[in-house]
């Protein structure tokens, strides 16, 4: 079993399915890790500047409501030990597990990017999510602002978009956010898990307590800016039971839409969660991974659309049944959806080519 260190996710740094060559710790006997001489150092977040050559990304997946998305960080520090994220990190020759949530790159010109992508003659605009495969809104946003900065962009040009975070942190940008909501050219979602900070702690260890994306939640509804809530994911015989509280939890602080994301494993993810289960709920490993092999068709993950985001069998057609009664009993199903307005966009201009007679023209 993996030492997992306090305050990650992940138990080590499994190497990424490119790498060539593997390192392997092997016990010589000396058992060193027990003295505090020869502690393991702390590992701390590094972060990197990263010069992008493009920063909206498109899809055709029937499976989200999106067909565009930014995202203005790689790696996340919340460490989610189930991030479906991870494995991106193998294409930059660095480990899904570890290096994922420590070293990090934040595309420092991101919001000049959005601008002149937005500028080009044949750009249709379209609904953008922001901070889809990394949340935007993780610790080191804080300091580096990259996600208010591509927010500004969106207020500069009235283009809509739409936010999913599990940060309390997206409070400090409501002066931004609701003079957009006004117009009808945001919405924000919530991810929550649980309501059990414990539980939350050890699945999202950098990542806001439940109560604190709920207090956001309530503080975004209040101020009109409609919220929404996503109970993903959910993992068998860990959190599932929590599904209809998180829903009512979050219909009580102004939620006007939920949804929910069965457990995606792909690549390496699958080894790194069963490392979390095996340190933190080893009594029942064994039966979450055979009930996710049920709803996966008798794999650890299905990619295929339509049944990546809510599984198949017994367990999922339960799960969504859960849902949908929980979805009526609780009002969502009264709660018009809203759809952002692209009528608003406003094409900024295109930047000015670089001139050899500097600033004199």
């Amino acid at each position: 079993m993996s030492n997992f260190i306090k305050g990650r996710g992940a138990g080590s740094h499994l190497p990424g399915r490119f790498e060539r060559t593997v390192s392997q710790a092997e016990d010589d006997g000396w058992h060193a890790e027990d003295s505090e001489e020869f502690a393991a150092p702390r590992l701390r977040t590094q972060v990197s500047e990263e010069t992008a050559r493009s920063i909206i990304s498109r899809n055709q997946s029937p499976d989200v409501g999106f067909t565009q998305s930014v995202n203005p960080y790689r790696g996340c520090e919340h460490g989610c030990s189930y991030c479906f994220a991870r494995p991106s990190h193998a294409y930059l020759n660095l480990s899904p597990g570890l290096d994922f949530e420590t070293r990090l790159f934040a595309k420092t010109n991101a919001p000049e990017l959005l601008r002149r992508e937005l500028a080009r003659p044949g750009y249709v605009p379209s609904p953008i999510a922001l901070g889809i495969n990394t949340d935007a809104y993780q610790p080191i946003e804080r300091k580096l602002r990259l996600t208010r900065q591509l927010i500004e962009v969106f207020a500069e040009t009235r283009h809509p978009f739409s936010l999913i975070t599990k940060n309390a942190l997206v409070e400090r940008d409501l002066d931004l956010l609701v003079p957009l909501a006004r117009d009808n050219l945001v919405s924000v979602h919530f991810s929550v898990t649980s309501l059990d900070p414990r539980l939350s702690a050890r699945l999202e260890p950098r990542a806001s307590a439940p109560h604190a994306r709920l207090r956001a939640m309530r503080t975004l509804h209040e101020a009109g800016v409609p919220v929404g809530v996503m109970v993903a994911p959910v993992i068998p015989w860990i959190n599932d039971q929590a599904l209809e509280a998180v829903m009512e939890a979050a219909r009580d602080a102004g939620a006007e839409s939920a949804g929910y994301v069965l457990l995606r494993l792909p690549h390496e993810v699958a080894p790194l969660f069963r490392d979390w289960l095996q340190a933190h709920h080893p009594d029942r490993a064994a039966h979450v991974m055979s009930t996710v092999r049920q709803a996966r068709g008798g794999k650890d993950y299905d990619s295929a659309f339509g049944k990546r985001m809510r599984g198949q069998g017994v367990y999922a057609d339960l799960l969504a049944r859960r849902f949908a009664l929980a979805h009526k009993r609780l009002g969502y199903a009264d709660t018009p959806r809203r759809s952002l307005d692209c009528s608003r966009f406003v094409r900024p201009l295109p930047p000015r080519p670089a001139s050899p007679q500097g600033v004199l023209f």
